[in-house]
């Protein structure tokens, strides 16, 4: 087994030479550039965040313009990355940094882990990176090396695993260069110990890896007890009026997509028609059926079955407002639409 006191020095090795050095939230690594970056990093990919992240802070530069921001732009500046309660808890965060703490994100764990969508791996991050502070991070990349290098058993979400693992990520930790070890080991389970086909040749812990030596790098860690993904069918109307604008609905405040603006959506063709006779000037069997959509999400897939309208009016009682508005092409860019409406809309503009 890997004696801990080198475990940190041999990561701070290799991440000299493979790791990444030229993430924007390192130039200037601020305490609001880094908390950024963690919670638009949770279930995504470096590349797929690194545009989102640029023009997040170019809109949004700080903590005060992000508490200050409308929902509407948060929302639009998020739009197509997923995962939309995260950005709602980043602003709710950020209105009560605010509120309670001065403006600034509070430099201590327990209070960081009070704001809306900070977890423990994540407080830890932005302590390590922002400030230097040692705390230890237990993110997806690191549960699966620690589990590989010490042959941790079972699946590492188990609350004893994770105790366990805990454990361990702080006993490993450096007394300097906090920052670099904390992005070194995401580096390093992204990049080199990945989950599938790790580059094993190229480990510089490969010698004290017991996932190795035993041949179990495909074993370990072990995966989450699976069960069937259930699936929900959705009908979703694309309503076009005479000039082309498309109408849009503004989402309940919770559940899957909320407060964003999508498609009118219904669970059955007989609700779809219902609400269909109850807002709009035209007949429902009109409505060309288009390509099904398939959209997962975290703990379920939905199939989406569009019809689509062109050249209707909203009834004369109807009108713009909260919660149902026609929207023009060149608006979408200010709104929060889900990625596989807008692909939808644009696709059939």
């Amino acid at each position: 087994m890997i004696d801990r006191t080198r475990y940190a020095s041999t990561l701070l090795s290799w991440f000299d030479v493979s790791g990444r050095h030229d993430l924007p939230w390192q130039h200037p690594r601020t305490p609001y550039r880094v908390w950024l970056s963690e919670i638009m990093l949770q279930q995504t990919q470096v590349r797929v965040v690194i545009p989102y992240f640029e023009r997040f802070v170019a809109a949004l530069p700080d903590l005060r313009a992000l508490a200050a921001a409308p929902e509407d732009e948060v929302m639009a500046l998020w739009s197509g990355l997923g995962y939309y309660a995260r950005a709602r808890n980043l602003h709710a965060a950020a209105k009560r940094c605010v509120d309670q703490h001065d403006g600034e994100l509070p430099r201590d764990l327990d209070a960081l882990m009070a704001l809306p969508g900070i977890g423990r791996s994540t407080a830890g991050a932005i302590l390590s990176q922002a400030w230097g502070d040692p705390q230890p991070i237990l993110d997806g990349n690191v549960k699966r090396v620690l589990s590989r290098v010490f042959g941790i058993e079972g699946w590492p979400g188990t609350p004893a695993n994770e105790k366990t693992l805990w454990a361990i990520a702080q006993s490993l930790l450096p007394t300097t260069r906090l920052a670099d070890y904390t992005q070194a080991q995401m580096d390093f389970g992204a990049t080199l110990c990945t989950r599938h086909d790790p580059a094993c040749v190229l480990c510089p812990l490969q010698r004290d890896c017991i996932a190795l030596r035993d041949g179990r790098t495909a074993e370990l860690p072990t995966p989450k007890p699976g069960k069937p993904m259930p699936e929900r069918w959705a009908v979703v109307l694309m309503v076009r009026d005479a000039e082309g604008r498309v109408l849009l609905q503004r989402r309940p405040p919770s559940g899957i997509w909320a407060s964003l603006w999508s498609l009118p959506e219904a669970a059955d063709h007989e609700t779809a028609r219902a609400w269909f006779e109850q807002h709009v000037d035209g007949d429902y069997d009109d409505g060309a059926a288009l390509d099904e959509i398939h959209h997962g999400f975290t703990h379920y897939r939905l199939l989406m079955h569009p019809l689509a309208w062109r050249g209707v009016a909203l009834r004369q009682h109807i009108r713009d407002n909260d919660a149902l508005r026609w929207v023009a092409r060149r608006e979408f860019d200010a709104l929060g639409i889900p990625a596989p409406v807008r692909t939808l809309i644009t696709s059939h503009s």
